[in-house]
């Protein structure tokens, strides 16, 4: 044999690693089940952002008032307000709404609620 047709013990080694990987098929998989995988969360539903409510105010002793706005930021807030009805020359009355009573009207449920007494008379207010 000739020089030039012999291989380096490293070069043997190369070809022989190459010769029995040829046949070889490498799989490579993930780890665990994919068939419990976890379902995306659902999103919780935005609320629709809260708008003014504007009251009917009654007309009693001849006359009606102006005022009764609840505003959307006091809903939001839900604390307890009072409401100053105006519109007459001589006189307001007040209507005071809780906070149960402000969940109530923001939930778009009908509410009434009856002014303070003066000039000896009094509105009835109602929300929705």
């Amino acid at each position: 044999m000739s020089d030039e047709n012999l291989l380096t013990r490293r070069e043997f080694t190369v070809e022989s690693a190459l010769a029995m990987l040829a046949g070889v098929t490498i799989t490579i998989s993930g780890c665990g089940d994919d068939n419990n995988a976890t379902p995306a969360p659902t999103p919780t539903p935005t609320p629709p952002p809260a708008t003014d409510k504007t009251g009917t105010v009654s007309t009693d002793a001849g006359h009606t008032h102006t005022g009764a706005v609840i505003t959307a930021a006091q809903l939001t807030a839900g604390n307890a307000i009072t409401l100053t009805l105006t519109g007459a020359t001589t006189h307001t009355h007040t209507v005071a709404l809780s906070q149960t009573e402000l969940t109530t009207i923001s939930a778009g449920t009908r509410l009434s609620k009856t002014s303070s007494t003066d000039s000896a008379h009094s509105h009835t207010v109602t929300f929705n």
